[in-house]
């Protein structure tokens, strides 16, 4: 299925319509809450400009890009922890996500029905506290199994439980928890809990249309921006209704709106590549006359691993990558004769981590 990026937020803050523009799949929106109640899913290719460039140069029969998931998943409310509204389902759909896209409006409108005055910090704390109360409940649960563990010697469950008590604490008084310092069995238990809490963040700040291009100048933009600092996550500005009249234009007209607008490029894009850069990606490209794809890979992934993205035999079987850095390649106009001649085709081996951009073709015996 791919990676994938959670769109959540209380209900009518622009979820759905936001969904409807990245995917074009017609998710239902109407303007009152739980509207949408299963999770809709929806593939959307990863803006690239790259692999523009080098069908331009190879001209393949079919082209392939990278994608990733996005996840429209229905409104959360204030105690969904426990069950309100359509609580549990949702914090599921939740922890079934990567990566989470949190919507929050920031200006009025009497047309559309808001839970409350419009306060996108409150609205982004609705939504933490619910996740971390249901993170405290999920560990609170694991702590009575090792408790039980460790009253019978069981070492590592000992130690687990100690771990487990320190997320307890970071959890219950709102801190947070400095992954880098974790020792290699705490982060393959932390990676084992699934927590929601600690899953990569972005605020997607939706604004009115003629709030975006001066949204320095709004003072409530300003304190999501000093909110999220604090915290660590990161803002993309954006206006969803513009979004959505962007996604029934031509190329060539949407380009012409954004210039009217003062805008350089869609929220959408960069919602897109923000994304992929949360969740730690990169991407590698392979070039022929019958294909040409980019394809989808963790960051520091080696070359056999790489390889299996392809196909598992590729990785079983691996022999050597022959790469080509993305900048050599267009300069060669695509020529792999010409690659070769001025030195620029590389032969790596089993411990090569692939580099974001690279040209590769994978030797492999099955």
């Amino acid at each position: 299925m791919g990676f994938s990026c959670g769109i959540v937020g209380l209900p009518n803050v622009g979820k759905s319509t936001l969904f409807n523009a990245l995917t074009k799949a017609g998710a239902e929106s109407s303007n009152y809450p739980f509207c949408t109640i299963e999770p809709n899913i929806g593939v959307v290719p990863v803006p690239d400009e790259r692999l523009d460039k080098i069908v331009s140069f190879v001209k393949p029969k079919n082209v392939v890009s990278t994608y990733m998931n996005f996840t429209d998943i229905a409104g959360l409310v204030a105690g969904a922890s426990e069950g309100q509204g359509l609580g549990n389902k949702f914090l599921a759909h939740i922890r079934e996500v990567e990566a989470i896209a949190q919507v929050v409006r920031l200006f009025k409108n009497e047309d559309i029905v808001h839970i409350g005055e419009v306060d996108p910090i409150r609205d982004i704390e609705i939504i933490l506290t619910e996740l971390r109360l249901k993170d405290l409940e999920s560990l609170e649960s694991r702590m009575k199994r090792l408790e039980k563990e460790a009253k019978v010697g069981k070492k590592e469950a000992k130690a687990e439980l100690t771990f487990t008590q320190q997320l307890v604490d970071i959890l219950s008084h709102e801190k947070t928890l400095n992954t880098n310092e974790l020792a290699e069995p705490e982060r393959d238990w932390l990676k084992e809990y699934r927590l929601l809490t600690f899953k990569p963040t972005i605020i997607v700040a939706n604004v009115a249309e003629e709030g975006l291009v001066n949204i320095n100048d709004d003072p409530m933009y300003q304190k999501v921006l000093a909110y999220a600092k604090e915290r660590d996550y990161e803002v993309l500005p954006l206006s969803v209704k513009i979004e959505e009249e962007l996604g029934v234009l031509s190329e060539s007209e949407a380009e012409e709106y954004l210039d009217s607008l003062g805008i350089q490029e869609s929220g959408l894009k960069q919602l897109i590549r923000k994304g992929y850069d949360l969740l730690g990606l990169m991407t590698y490209f392979t070039a022929g006359e019958k294909e040409c794809r980019g394809w989808t890979v963790q960051n520091n992934t080696t070359a056999p691993q790489g390889a299996g993205k392809i196909h598992s035999d590729f990785e079983k079987g691996f022999i050597r990558a022959e790469v080509i850095s993305y900048t050599d390649f267009i300069e060669a106009k695509g020529s792999y004769p010409k690659v070769r001649e001025h030195g620029k085709l590389r032969v790596e081996g089993k411990d090569y981590i692939l580099q974001d951009g690279d040209v590769i073709n994978f030797r492999f015996n099955v």
